[in-house]
């Protein structure tokens, strides 16, 4: 299976659920369209522990911190759909790692999000909790339901608001598959812990 991880904004903590994400099922790692440094790859290679996840080279590594289509316009570069050419993953879970917020433009044309159908994959939601969170989130699910693109669940990441939490559940009508905290410091210990507590409830 291929699971699509985006988040509400770009900050969403969609690197560390990816890397919770392929430390729980074992997942080959994917970043198509990395805009700027650190590289998010090199980042889910820091903190997972398992060997058998593998990770693939982005098909297209930027060098501005922007919007893919506006870093790429920086360097005489048009992103392509067509280009984009899935990895295989020798039968294994496979966690793709999108750039910015699912509707983040790749070209004058396509989105982020557009990326989901063509990969034939999941979604996963990160969700930060912030003013605002609970509209950026519910404006994400419903372009997503106008897709129609299946979602598996939404990560909250960030300091608990149980209420937020709630209601965003509620007027989705998603399920919540994990909790991450406000960690001061992030590394393969907290992730491993993280990934315990994902897969104990992947298929609840």
């Amino acid at each position: 299976m291929n699971y699509f991880v985006t988040g509400i904004d770009t900050d969403s903590g969609k690197t560390l659920a990816s890397a919770i994400l392929c430390e729980a099922l074992e997942a080959d790692y994917w970043k198509p369209v990395q805009a700027g440094l650190p590289r998010d790859n090199q980042t889910v290679k820091n903190l997972i522990t398992n060997t058998t996840t593998e990770i693939y080279p982005e098909t297209y590594l930027l060098k501005a911190p922007a919007s893919p289509h506006a870093s790429a316009k920086k360097e005489g570069i048009t992103i392509q759909l067509n280009e984009f050419k899935l990895p295989s993953s020798k039968n294994k879970n496979l966690v793709i790692e999108g750039a910015g917020g699912c509707l983040v433009p790749l070209n004058d044309k396509d989105v982020v999000i557009d990326l989901v159908k063509i990969f034939d994959a999941q979604v996963v939601l990160v969700a930060d909790l912030y003013l605002g969170s609970i509209n950026h989130t519910l404006l994400t699910v419903e372009a997503l339901q106008n897709r129609n693109i299946k979602v598996k669940g939404i990560i909250f990441n960030g300091e608990s608001n149980p209420e937020s939490e709630r209601i965003i559940l509620l007027k989705s009508g998603l399920k919540c598959i994990l909790r991450i905290d406000q960690e001061r410091h992030i590394h393969p210990g907290i992730v491993k812990q993280y990934a315990k507590t994902l897969i104990a409830h992947w298929n609840d």
